[in-house]
């Protein structure tokens, strides 16, 4: 079935993506965090060393260069940085980017509507879970969306001084979220599982929303741990106080979370909030830590 606004695929592509939809997403990805977690000492130096030839991993930016450092797949894969590889924009005004990876789509919400990738589209209530506050807090306002592939650096980072208001897991599929099925799988970031997190900042409220993918084998924060496994099929709400002793605030360019395998990230700003970098464009690299936008 051809879906309407999307490009008509020929018969190997139809093919490809007909795979995805039949491939038993859950079981592939609780397996691939099973065999990261392994401690198979020279097998597991191996596998991380093929890898990282293959994407071609800059090792020399992490705190552990060599293969050898790391116990398991999943340690090299959240590996932290050489202090000072990503400098943070320090700028008064300045929003960064929160993660090392490239921009699949920016700009307007328009008629709250977000493009995902060749003018194509899915809605604020459905990428926000139908919280209908969130919703109205981004209405015309902007967006970004930050892929990362399996060679980038997978902590995800603050682009603002925020102050944690709450987080909202959602379950959902566990498509690939590569640029391939981003222009064919419909509403993709908004029918993915995801965890959605919302700060208060000097401009408002902003969201960054984690989103998962196959064999994306757990999502994870800073102030919760592992937020999945388990998977529950159901939305979860964590309220967070913003006032009192129990408040979490981040600064910009604290970590927030990290990705055991690749996945996207989308930033939500209000209207008139931030004006993006104008070099910031559909297909630009990003590295953590430069800058994103400026307040207005």
């Amino acid at each position: 079935m051809q879906l309407k606004g999307y490009p008509t695929p020929n018969y190997w592509t139809r093919v490809k993506i007909a795979l995805h939809y039949l491939l038993p997403q859950l079981a592939i990805t609780r397996a691939a965090g099973w065999l990261a977690e392994q401690k198979w000492g020279t097998l597991t130096h191996f596998i991380i060393k093929l890898f990282a030839h293959k994407y071609r991993v800059n090792l020399e930016e992490a705190e552990k260069t060599s293969p050898s450092d790391y116990a398991s797949f999943n340690e090299f894969f959240i590996r932290p940085l050489k202090e000072n590889t990503r400098p943070i924009d320090q700028a008064l005004k300045a929003v960064c980017l929160p993660a090392d990876g490239k921009i699949s789509e920016l700009g307007k919400i328009e008629q709250n509507r977000l493009l995902q990738a060749k003018g194509h589209n899915f809605t604020l209530e459905t990428l926000l879970a139908h919280d209908e506050k969130l919703v109205s807090s981004f209405q015309n306002g902007q967006f970004i969306t930050t892929y990362l592939s399996p060679r980038d650096y997978h902590r995800v980072h603050m682009p603002c001084d925020g102050t944690l208001r709450k987080m909202i897991y959602v379950p959902g599929d566990l498509f690939s979220v590569n640029p391939f099925l981003a222009e064919h799988i419909p509403n993709l970031f908004a029918r993915n599982e995801r965890v959605i997190c919302e700060f208060e900042t000097v401009f408002g409220t902003m969201v960054q929303i984690l989103v998962g993918a196959t064999i994306t084998a757990s999502i994870s924060t800073v102030w919760a741990g592992v937020v999945n496994p388990p998977r529950i099929n159901e939305v979860v709400v964590y309220e967070y106080s913003t006032t009192d002793e129990t408040a979490i605030h981040l600064e910009k360019g604290q970590e927030m979370g990290a990705f055991r395998l690749g996945s996207t990230v989308i930033n939500l700003f209000p209207q008139n909030a931030i004006n993006f970098e104008d070099r910031l464009a559909a297909g630009t690299e990003t590295r953590m830590g430069e800058r994103l936008g400026t307040v207005i």
